[in-house]
């Protein structure tokens, strides 16, 4: 008996190999019955119609306070001299302020200074000609219909200088709820009318957001009141607070 050398064996167990199919290189035969694999369908959700408008409103009421800055302004020839001049008559203000009704946390002092004054010649150098002093108070009135009593009162009292009349009302947020609503519904009249128009219709409020207000002032007439003895006082437009809203809502449209 021959034997077949050591490198013939291999060669021969190789060719073998070769010649035998691949069990992998055959596709998988089909899956039939019960456990026959199946792919998921596509999805059938389709995205949402929505539309975004934004919802504005104004509601005007009458003002209850007047915010206003009074104080003096005065010059003189030394810086001490202002000063003392300053204080004299402020003190006449704040005894006005006072006697006119107005709480001592409804006063804040808003501005002192004091500033050299020039003179400019022509063609010259400038000249110091004093020292201008100024001080200046913060007072918010809460019965308007004394207003002009008041600033009659501080000017009596030794003070000249009178700046920023403003209106507002002391508690807003319990007149901002109507604005709020007015908004909401200003945009959900023209999401019923846009979708209406594409022959849609409102399902529901996706999201809703607040943006931020700002009381409006709205003028009036102004009116002169007088007091009990025929001499007029300063005349008063209080006009009205207009308290806006403005809301942005996404709404969802159906068929």
């Amino acid at each position: 008996m021959k034997r077949l050398a050591p490198a013939l064996i291999a060669a021969t167990a190789m060719a073998g190999c070769a010649a035998a199919p691949m069990a992998m290189a055959q596709p998988p035969a089909p899956m039939n019955g019960p456990h026959m694999m199946q792919m998921p369908p596509m999805s059938s959700i389709q995205p949402e119609t929505t539309i975004t408008l934004t919802g504005k409103s104004s509601v005007a009421h009458a003002p209850d306070i007047a915010i206003i800055s009074v104080g003096v302004s005065v010059e003189a020839k030394t810086a001490a001299e202002a000063m003392q001049q300053q204080a004299a008559q402020m003190a006449g203000v704040f005894a006005a302020v006072k006697a006119a009704g107005i709480a001592d946390r409804d006063m804040q002092t808003g501005n002192i200074s004091l500033n050299a004054a020039y003179e400019y010649p022509n063609n010259g150098r400038p000249r110091l000609t004093g020292y201008q002093a100024n001080n200046q108070i913060t007072i918010k009135v809460r019965k308007l219909d004394t207003l002009g009593k008041t600033l009659d009162a501080v000017v009596k009292g030794g003070g000249n200088t009178i700046n920023g009349v403003s209106f507002s009302i002391d508690e807003p947020e319990k007149f901002q709820n109507e604005a709020r609503i007015a908004a909401v519904k200003d945009a959900a009249a023209r999401a019923d009318l846009y979708a209406q128009a594409l022959g849609y219709k409102v399902k529901r409020i996706v999201t809703i957001s607040e943006l931020d207000y700002y009381p409006q002032p709205v003028p009036m007439m102004a009116m002169r009141m007088q007091d009990a003895g025929g001499a007029p006082e300063t005349p008063i437009a209080a006009g009205e607070v207009s308290l806006e809203q403005t809301v942005s809502i996404v709404f969802e449209l159906t068929k």
